[in-house]
């Protein structure tokens, strides 16, 4: 009888691994982007207003963002699993890559997966760390919301986005978010075994649209306030 860790342990068990944990982040970037988007008010109040928000979790923010890195982690581990199983059963590249189903999906994308991955990872770390230890309350960086003082994070992000490193890192960054998503959309589709021929180009398409929409609208922001 198959047990529970065998098949997790399994190429079948760590594709579903890489692909739930992969769509749950997706999840994650549009809830974050729709908070974000509220950079793009004529004031400070709608952002402060969702981070006093975020802020009211208290421990609870702490357990969501370690979830976060652990799930991007636990992400990133699986691919890099998986790729490495794949080289060692196929040691040289087929001469006409393609899929098993049809035409082949490889692309820029598909063949820097981890590269990208890691990119993204890096970039998460440093960007909780950045806005998690940056000034606060206590350094004059306070705003009032709702009747109650809290940290004006608006402010910081408006200085960090004054800054040409900063803009063109976070744009670079967000175009390889863009990148990863194009392909990872539907390749988590293709691993849950979710994919039929009905559904293989709406899914693809929508994976194109998702990631291009996704990183526009990220990198959009730091532009925005840069060139305000």
């Amino acid at each position: 009888m198959l047990t529970l860790k065998k098949a997790i342990q399994s190429s079948v068990g760590q594709k579903f691994i890489m692909a739930l944990s992969g769509l749950a982040l997706v999840g994650f970037i549009i809830v974050h982007l729709l908070g974000n988007l509220t950079l793009f008010a004529p004031d400070s109040t709608p952002f402060n207003a969702y981070v006093q928000k975020l802020y009211s979790m208290g421990p609870l923010l702490l357990v969501a963002e370690g979830g976060l890195v652990f799930l991007f982690v636990l992400h990133m581990v699986t691919a890099i699993r998986i790729t490495i199983k794949n080289k060692a059963a196929r040691p040289e590249k087929y001469a006409v890559q393609q899929s098993k189903k049809g035409p082949s999906k490889s692309n820029l994308a598909s063949r820097n997966m981890i590269i990208s991955g890691l990119i993204l990872l890096v970039f998460l770390v440093i960007h909780i760390a950045d806005f998690r230890l940056g000034p606060g309350v206590n350094e004059g960086y306070v705003t009032t919301i709702n009747g109650q003082q809290t940290r004006d994070l608006h402010r910081l992000v408006v200085e960090e986005f004054k800054e040409p490193g900063e803009v063109v890192f976070y744009v670079a960054v967000m175009l390889f978010l863009g990148m990863h998503l194009r392909h990872g959309f539907w390749s988590a589709f293709q691993s849950l075994g979710a994919l039929n021929p009905r559904l293989e180009k709406p899914i693809y398409a929508a994976g194109l649209g998702l990631a291009l929409l996704l990183a526009a609208g990220f990198l959009l922001i730091p532009l925005w306030l840069y060139f305000k």
